[in-house]
């Protein structure tokens, strides 16, 4: 069903999974930089890199963590409006019930006087037909739109578990760069002594 002129840009069928998509695909392109430079850095460390190299190497991965951090917030953002949609899938639940309520009511009054007006029973049977056909749709809408929140929601908390291994990785990195300037000071420092 097409969104109405007031409705939110997000909030029509496919956005959100759509919005997801896209972030998923920026995620995995950072996690492989991330993987380029974690590489880069081993072999920087075997070759015993100069400082400079590694500083570089090391500014390049700060400025990668930084991007990592806003993906995270968009991530973050995504899910408030997932929550929000969650919310209107209550609300439309709830509609869509007393839709059915009302209608199974006048359903039966209609069927009792088509009974009792044979004269009037096909036009009233189609406009039986015509709700019945309306509460088929919204409950369609309804099905489309649960099932879309279940995609939302298996996705993000894969993204959580991919995050949560990303910070560990980037914990073990981040000794690594530490045993690596420590390595480089003492290297350093074994020069000047040999200068004196």
């Amino acid at each position: 069903m097409a969104a109405g002129p007031g409705e939110p840009e997000w909030g029509r069928p496919g956005t959100e999974a759509l919005a997801f998509r896209q972030l998923r695909d920026l995620v995995a392109t950072q996690e492989a930089l991330i993987e380029r430079l974690r590489l880069r850095i081993a072999i920087q460390e075997e070759n015993f890199v100069h400082k400079e190299d590694y500083e570089a190497v090391l500014k390049k991965l700060e400025k990668e963590e930084e991007e990592h951090s806003k993906t995270k917030t968009l991530l973050a953002k995504e899910a408030e409006k997932l929550q929000f949609a969650l919310g209107e899938i209550e609300v439309l639940s709830k509609q869509l019930e007393r839709e059915k309520q009302v209608f199974e009511k006048a359903l039966s009054n209609v069927k009792s006087k088509a009974l009792r007006e044979s004269t009037k029973k096909d036009k009233l049977i189609s406009k039986c037909n015509e709700i019945e056909s309306h509460i088929m749709k919204q409950e369609d809408l309804l099905n489309d739109k649960e099932n879309e929140i279940k995609e939302l929601q298996q996705f993000i908390t894969k993204q959580k578990q991919t995050l949560k291994t990303q910070v560990s990785d980037l914990k073990i990195q981040k000794q690594q760069e530490s045993y690596i300037a420590q390595v480089l000071e003492k290297k350093q420092k074994k020069g000047l002594k040999w200068l004196y």
